[in-house]
């Protein structure tokens, strides 16, 4: 009888009695269901393309062994590597999601009941979710009118003896102006947690999105610029040493270097800023790592074909002056272009953003302010805040979001979808201006 390696939980050798780690395994037909997902089709020669695939897939069923592992096994490990060499890091932890990876941050900062932590106005609910939870006071920063992202400023007056951490979020993967933040946050000893959600592969002032603040979180949700299978986050640390502590915050403690008595590993606390932390359980599957590192290899080619996108949309927009189109960066700046920024001066376009939106939806554009003002949402209100009086805190955001800004799509489409929404911009603009 053949020896076989059994899974790390019940033995460490070789064994004729091995003790597998899948349950059970995916087949063949499993297999046909997947591709058959992957590649959707309908119609005669959709069919008879399938069915030769499938007699192919026979054969290699009969020639073919399943992997030994599905969750944090060799690809987790590749996806990883890909990840720190793309980013100039050595801490990338793959997790289930982006917010998986900033609980792990929240919790390193040893996050109580009534710290406060400083949140842009506008953003998703995931930057946010943590620390509402737990009852820490979310103080709200104004944005950025031209970026829509963290205005340093802002922060700086609202920091008080009980901020713990600061959170810019770089939205639509335009890089917040991380300088001033960091300052401040180094002279007061806060941490910083960059939601870099949006912003694989941004840079700022030569530096990778992800090697900045002291923790980033990256999302790899199917609407992002790179994918892992639909779900998925990296999680970076720039805190020295810290890399491996992150992965086994990804999973419990495990902890393999002081084993329990008769037993192969032990389960230890993860250390954090103050004191140490109870880790949760946000491991990700091999099948996500793989979709990870085969869409990381063409990140950059991603990132040039959003931004031609974009170039051209700047281009076009510069016809008409009550258009404020999107920033491109610069040297110093190298956005991702996950969403390009439509803003309008209200006063010269002859109405507001919602006209514009309306307008554009008759037109069959499709776009959105991505994100809303936090702070009008039911849960932070039933959480003991005035939203009203956050609104007087945050007057930008007011403006912006209710007379200023939309987001308009760069990826997927054709040349000639890409002028019509050009053209609809300009034409529903010069409607507006003309009184119509």
């Amino acid at each position: 009888m053949a020896k076989q390696t059994s899974d790390f939980r019940y033995n460490t050798g070789e064994t004729r009695v091995p003790w597998a780690a899948v349950g059970e395994n995916y087949n063949v037909n499993d297999l046909m269901e997947v591709i058959r997902f992957l590649m959707q089709g309908e119609g005669e020669e959709y069919n008879k393309a399938l069915e030769a695939v499938w007699e192919q897939v026979k054969k290699l069923d009969l020639l073919s062994s399943p992997p030994g592992k599905l969750s944090l096994g060799n690809k987790v490990t590749e996806a990883e590597a890909a990840c720190n060499e793309y980013l100039g890091t050595d801490s990338s932890t793959f997790v289930m999601n982006a917010t998986a990876g900033f609980e792990i941050a929240y919790k390193y900062a040893n996050l109580k009941p009534g710290d406060e932590v400083i949140v842009p106005a506008i953003t998703f609910v995931a930057t946010m979710a943590y620390p509402l939870s737990i009852g820490a006071k979310l103080v709200f920063a104004d944005v950025d009118p031209r970026t829509i992202n963290m205005d340093p400023e802002d922060v700086k007056r609202k920091i008080t003896d009980k901020t713990k951490m600061i959170v810019p979020v770089h939205i639509g993967g335009y890089p917040v102006d991380m300088d001033p933040i960091m300052e401040i946050a180094r002279e007061r000893g806060i941490i910083v947690l960059e939601d870099a959600a949006h912003a694989f592969g941004a840079e700022y002032k030569g530096r990778k999105i992800g090697t900045i603040g002291d923790f980033a979180g990256f999302s790899l949700h199917e609407v992002k610029n790179i994918t892992s299978f639909g779900e998925g986050g990296i999680l970076t640390s720039t805190i020295p040493g810290y890399g491996p502590e992150l992965k086994r915050a990804r999973f419990l403690g495990l902890d393999f270097s002081c084993p329990i008595k008769d037993w192969l590993y032990n389960i230890t606390p993860i250390p954090g800023k103050e004191e140490p932390f109870v880790p949760g359980n946000s491991s990700a599957t091999e099948i996500q790592a793989l979709g990870l590192s085969l869409q990381i290899k063409r990140n950059e080619q991603i990132i040039a074909k959003r931004r031609r996108a974009a170039e051209y949309l700047t281009k076009r927009f510069a016809e008409n002056d009550a258009i404020i189109a999107q920033d491109l960066g610069s040297e110093d700046i190298k956005p991702t272009f996950h969403l390009y920024l439509l803003q309008i001066d209200p006063a010269r376009a002859g109405g507001d953003i919602q006209t514009l939106k309306a307008k554009l939806t008759e037109k069959g554009v499709t776009q959105i302010a991505h994100f809303g003002p936090l702070y009008r949402f039911r849960i932070v209100e039933e959480m003991g805040y005035d939203p009203d009086e956050i609104a007087l805190t945050c007057p930008n955001c007011e403006e912006v979001f209710y007379k200023r800004f939309t987001h308009l799509p760069l990826y997927g489409l054709s040349d000639e979808q890409l002028e019509y929404m050009a053209d609809a911009v300009l034409e529903s603009v010069k409607e507006m201006q003309e009184g119509r």
